[in-house]
């Protein structure tokens, strides 16, 4: 579980709206910065396990930065930032307040599969992909 100048994003595997983030960030990581693991997946429940994060709660979107975890509104807010261009203006939504940003971000995440709706199984990578995947 090496994560040397790398970031690792955990993401729900079955979640439409999940699934279409990591599409998104791969196609504007042009520097391949960003490595992906579901968090159902073996991978993604080590990492959880790592810094303490209960393996059940799929609710989380979870970025990894060396030694530090970051979840919900903070980790894509950071993840914004990493992916770098105009996506860094985004990272000015950090000054307001983690507990209102969380808020938003849990009534999005609760109601995620009724409105982008869920995979009965997790997203496959590509063979072209495959390596971006843990």
């Amino acid at each position: 579980m090496d994560n040397t100048n790398r970031n690792i994003i955990l993401f729900d595997g079955v979640c439409n709206l999940c699934n279409g983030i990591v599409r998104f960030i791969i196609k504007r990581d042009v520097k391949s910065k960003f490595r992906f693991a579901s968090l159902q997946s073996e991978t993604g429940r080590l990492w959880l396990e790592k810094f303490g994060l209960s393996g059940n709660d799929f609710k989380s979107f979870v970025l990894i930065q060396g030694d530090r975890c970051y979840i919900k509104s903070t980790a894509a807010l950071k993840m914004f930032r990493e992916l770098g261009g105009i996506w860094t203006l985004l990272y000015v939504f950090i000054w307001i307040p983690r507990p209102l940003r969380d808020l938003l971000y849990d009534v999005i995440a609760k109601n995620r599969y009724t409105i982008f709706g869920k995979q009965e199984t997790c997203m496959i990578p590509t063979p072209e992909l495959e390596a971006r995947f843990l």
